[in-house]
């Protein structure tokens, strides 16, 4: 590999670092083309295929990856999730019976390790996304969803999912996320000010200003729970004044 082949590749794995997948892929497409060889390359466009739910042409990238380098670990588990994703159940169990990604610890997911359990996550958070760009919310909820169920820690998840629920008009589901998010952590900003946005909608303006006073505790320059407050407060003078 020359040395400007090597630049380019050092920059689109910056790229797929920061999900800039758009930049990434063509620069990806490009090295893969020279060096077909690079099982890390052909990992990276196998999650940018999964992420925009080409799932077919993600299954061929993790595929070609494991037999340039069969015991990638990553790209057997990324392989894993795909082919459930395609309904392919006995090829995914058997990856986890090859021990590549692990064994399986009976037919649910007690035992299973948290990176893995993480890793799933995330793949269904990317397809949660995709799902979202392209305005289809109910099944980004449900894929966000499956990902709280193996990570119920990863409170932004939850809170991107109470967010999507309350687009939906599910305002109750969603403060119960919200506050699920804040029972884990108690000082995710984020959280507070959704919880206070959903209360509103609720009509609970004393719960929502104590939301945004929440906000406040934790980040006293907020600037949008300042002026939802001020807002909170000025709705409340003209109503005493009516």
């Amino acid at each position: 590999m020359d040395a400007r082949t090597r630049e380019r590749l050092v920059h689109a794995k910056e790229l797929f670092e920061h999900d800039d997948f758009s930049g990434a892929e063509p620069l990806l497409r490009e090295i893969v083309e020279k060096h077909e060889g690079l099982a890390d390359v052909h990992d990276m466009l196998g999650v940018i295929a999964h992420a925009r739910g080409d799932f077919a042409i993600a299954e061929e990238r993790f595929e070609r990856a494991l037999a340039i380098n069969p015991s990638y670990t990553e790209a057997a588990l990324n392989l894993a999730v795909t082919y459930n994703e395609r309904g392919r159940y006995d090829r995914a169990k058997a990856l986890f019976e090859k021990g590549i990604v692990g064994k399986p610890h009976g037919a649910g997911l007690e035992g299973l390790d948290p990176f893995v359990r993480g890793k799933l996550a995330n793949m269904h958070a990317d397809v949660a996304k995709a799902y979202r760009d392209s305005g289809l919310v109910q099944e980004a909820i449900v894929e966000l969803e499956k990902a709280i169920f193996l990570c119920p820690q990863f409170i932004d998840l939850r809170t991107t999912l109470g967010r999507l629920c309350r687009t939906n008009g599910d305002h109750l589901r969603a403060k119960a996320h919200f506050e699920a998010a804040l029972a884990v952590r108690p000082s995710y900003v984020k959280a507070h000010v959704q919880l206070g946005l959903v209360l509103q909608d609720l009509g609970d303006a004393a719960g929502a200003r104590r939301a945004f006073e929440d906000v406040l505790r934790f980040a006293p320059d907020h600037p949008q729970a300042k002026l939802y407050l001020r807002a909170l407060k000025e709705g409340l003078a003209d109503a005493k004044r009516s």
